[in-house]
This record gives C-alpha cells, structure tokens and sequence, in this order.
C-alpha cells in the first residue's frame, strides 16, 4: 500500500478530448487514504480462496501464474476479497473510489495518461493492445503500433511506476471500483466518496484499461462500467483503505 494524505485536484476530462462521461470536470477533494502498489494477483486471491474467503477462479490457482494480476473475477467478488483481508487484519479494506482512483493515476499530472501525451510512448509505460496482441488475436484491429513485449497480461509491476510509485494503473487489467454506474459528472460528489446515489447500482465502474485495449481507452480520465457480476480476462481490482490521519 502507498499511503497519501489527500488533497484537491481536477477530475475528468481536462483536455478536450474526453468522451461525454468524461464530462464535465470538476474539482475534488480528496481524503486521506492507501492504495495498493500493484492490482491484487493470483497468489494474493488463492490465500483468500484456501482459508474459505473467495471462491475459485479460472487459472488463479496456477503456480506459474502467481504473480500475474487475478481477472474473471466480478465486483461482487472483489467485495468478498476486501471483507475477507479486513477480518483477516482488522482494517477496514475496500475498493476504492473512482475519484481516489484517478487521485492516485494523475499522480498531480494534467497529462492524459500516467507518462505524457504521447500514444506512441504507451509499450514502454503499460501492457496495452500491442503488435504481439494483435498477433495473438488477428481479429482486433485496433492495436497501437508498438510492441510491450506481451500478448495478453502480464505479471504485476512489470511496467514503470507511475510518478508516486504505483504500478499498472492504466493498462494490463481493468480495475473495479466502488461507485454506480453514472452516465456523466453532473451532480458528482466533490469529496471523493464513492457516487452511489440516483446511480444504476447494476453496474458498477471500473478504470485503467487493460491489455486488450487500444491507448485511447486507458487515458487516465477513461471509464467504463459492466454489470456487478460480470467477469472476464481483463477485469481486475486493486485494494483500498481509509486513513485517519495525513500521511507523511
């Protein structure tokens, strides 16, 4: 976890390139909280499964897997990661919210994705839809012309660290997040909590981008929502928590 005391910043589209649920920007204050480092993986997910916590998914109990990120599992079972680690240690762990989120992925950056402006720099900074993912899979088209040097996922932390040293927050998995489904910014609230509220709780919002996406849909402003129980090989989740005092 990397621990941050919070603070206000500009949420959603802020260079005029946005989708309309991007929209409109606002300023946010943001709490202080933790973040996990890198997104939950397959070794952390099966200590949860062996004690009773989660269910089993696809491929998670691969040995040489461990360290890749867990994927096919939905919102609601990421839910159950967070209460299990929270009976496990005491602490109230949770997802985060969208605006903790893109708190952390801004990093105090304007810029549209985690190192720049650039598309073109995306292999170097993330594992995004790449010429070995098209090659993997011929029927996507919309591959960025570069190569991250994986197909599909890759292990956790195999790419830069953004500018306050959390890995992999745009690109190699989408990431679930606590709030509701909302088709844009107007009424959001300004003090990061999770938007819950006059929301379609059916689906809830997930971040980041993941491996099969093109560079436009890992801006760092991008979102997408998918039903709570829905699950594939590029949803994900990183863990959250709470603090009651500013970290140093």
């Amino acid at each position: 976890m990397i621990a941050f005391k919070g603070g206000r910043f500009r949420m959603g589209d802020l260079l005029g390139n946005g989708l309309p649920y991007e929209n409109p920007s606002r300023e946010v204050q943001v709490a202080p909280f933790a973040l996990g480092r890198y997104e939950i993986s397959n070794g952390e997910w099966q200590a949860c499964v062996a004690s009773g916590g989660c269910e089993a998914l696809p491929g998670a109990d691969d040995p040489a897997r461990a360290h890749y990120p867990v994927t096919h599992v939905n919102w609601n079972r990421a839910v159950s990661y967070t209460q299990w680690l929270t009976h496990r240690t005491g602490k109230p762990y949770r997802l985060p919210s969208e605006a903790e989120w893109e708190y952390a992925a801004r990093a105090g950056t304007p810029w549209q994705y985690t190192w720049g402006n650039l598309e073109l720099e995306a292999c170097a900074h993330a594992n995004t839809l790449d010429r070995a993912g098209l090659a993997a899979h011929p029927q996507w088209t919309w591959n960025v012309d570069c190569n991250d040097g994986f197909a599909e996922s890759a292990p956790v932390g195999s790419f830069t660290a953004n500018a306050w040293g959390l890995y992999d927050m745009l690109g190699n998995v989408w990431e679930w997040v606590a709030d509701c489904w909302h088709s844009d910014y107007t009424g959001a609230p300004t003090d990061g909590r999770p938007w819950i509220a006059d929301g379609d709780c059916s689906k809830r919002v997930n971040r980041g981008g993941g491996w099969g996406n093109n560079p436009r849909s890992m801006r760092v402003s991008a979102r997408d929502a998918d039903p709570a129980d829905a699950s594939s090989d590029a949803l994900g989740f990183r863990i959250a928590l709470s603090l009651a005092e500013a970290a140093p």
